[in-house]
């Protein structure tokens, strides 16, 4: 049975996103394998925090979540698509923590010493796209041109001159690592550390490729299309592995990270799938009632506004909003009713309502809906 995702990071229900990210942090810090070698608990529990924090930073799973626990995930409740299972392999929580705190090697964060002769895995490289809340409505294709260290087209990466194969490093006998005998009080001991020769490949160049300087890769404009599907929110990323900076001299390259970024768009406010449209009304309109047209993402749709409403008042447009990513279907437009007091008024207008003032019977308390901001809240974020 799945542990409780607040319990997991130590986190209040109510927390805010900035204090799950923290908490996240330190718990992915602390049971990362790296400062627990041979420790398959320690990474279960990595994996266990990412899959947390993965949760409950989405408003749409922790709502989700909250509401239906750990079978609303998996079902995706509410919608027509797939529910969120989790991560099936360590490199799946890798790449979150990596997306949120930099593309950096976990061996140079926790000071862990490479491989024996091991070429050194390029770094991952993370970019950010922008989208219009019409490219998160339809799904986009983004096509990115960036700098980015490539093999060295001259050498083919191996850092020599003319394609020469790299010597053997003479001073480890090319095992990238020396060994050292020191004495103690408490006896001897061998240390083991990177050669300082060829810095731990166990292969020194000694004509280097001019083109690269003996990197083995030069930077280089490359062209990268990502398919973007539709409903991502800002924070959301692609991954293309294997597309980062390659490593020096043939090491493996890191993975490309596309982080999205969804530009705000003056007419709405997001929650997950769902939009918020602030509509304007006169006296006229909110007394009588009327037919308006207000903004979808791609087109303008009908409402109908019942008379006698209040400020504040919420029409629910079901299926207008933007798309889920994760559970299908489709968020709903809220069409929130503001009735706008005019600041000056015409002299034929001051006649109306000097007219209406006489006729008019007075409000009495609870006629302007006793509990709306509640009510308002309900409607929104229940």
């Amino acid at each position: 049975m799945k542990r409780d995702y607040y319990e997991i990071l130590g986190v209040p229900r109510g927390a805010d996103g900035a204090a799950i990210k923290k908490a996240y942090r330190q718990a992915a810090l602390k049971y990362h394998p790296d400062r627990n070698p041979d420790d398959p608990e320690a990474e279960e529990r990595f994996k266990e925090a990412t899959e947390a924090y993965e949760v409950l930073r989405d408003s749409e799973l922790r709502a989700l979540y909250d509401r239906y626990g750990h079978e609303g995930l998996r079902a995706g409740v509410g919608g027509g698509g797939g529910g969120f299972g989790g991560f099936r392999t360590f490199d799946e929580a890798l790449n979150i923590f990596m997306r949120e705190f930099g593309g950096f090697g976990f061996g140079d964060l926790f000071g862990m010493g490479r491989r024996r002769g091991a070429r050194t895995r390029g770094a991952d490289v993370k970019i950010r796209i922008k989208l219009t809340l019409e490219d998160v409505m339809q799904g986009a294709k983004k096509t990115v041109r960036m700098p980015i260290l490539d093999t060295c087209p001259d050498c083919q990466g191996l850092g020599t001159r003319s394609g020469g194969q790299p010597a053997t490093c003479a001073h480890c006998g090319g095992t990238g690592e020396i060994q050292q005998v020191q004495r103690s009080l408490f006896g001897q001991f061998v240390r083991v550390g990177p050669c300082p020769t060829c810095g731990g490949e166990g292969r020194v160049i000694s004509d280097p490729c001019p083109a690269c300087g003996g990197e083995g890769r030069r930077r280089l404009d490359k062209s990268f299309d990502f398919e973007i599907p539709p409903g991502v929110a800002t924070d959301d990323y692609l991954t293309l592995r294997g597309q980062g900076n390659v490593g020096p001299r043939g090491g493996p390259a890191g993975d490309l990270l596309a982080v999205i970024e969804v530009e705000p768009d003056s007419r709405f406010t997001r929650r997950g799938g769902d939009l918020i449209y602030d509509l304007p009304v006169t006296f006229s309109q909110a007394a009588m009632g009327a037919t308006l047209e207000v903004p979808s993402v791609t087109k303008k749709v009908k409402v109908k506004v019942p008379a006698g409403v209040q400020t504040g008042h919420v029409i629910q447009l079901r299926g207008k909003g933007l798309p889920h990513l994760r559970r299908g279907g489709q968020g709903d437009l809220f069409v929130r009713v503001l009735v706008v007091t005019p600041r000056e008024l015409t002299p034929e207008q001051r006649k109306l309502f000097e007219a209406l003032a006489e006729i008019e019977r007075p409000v009495e308390a609870g006629e302007d809906g006793a509990g709306l901001w509640q009510k308002v809240k309900d409607a929104l974020f229940d």
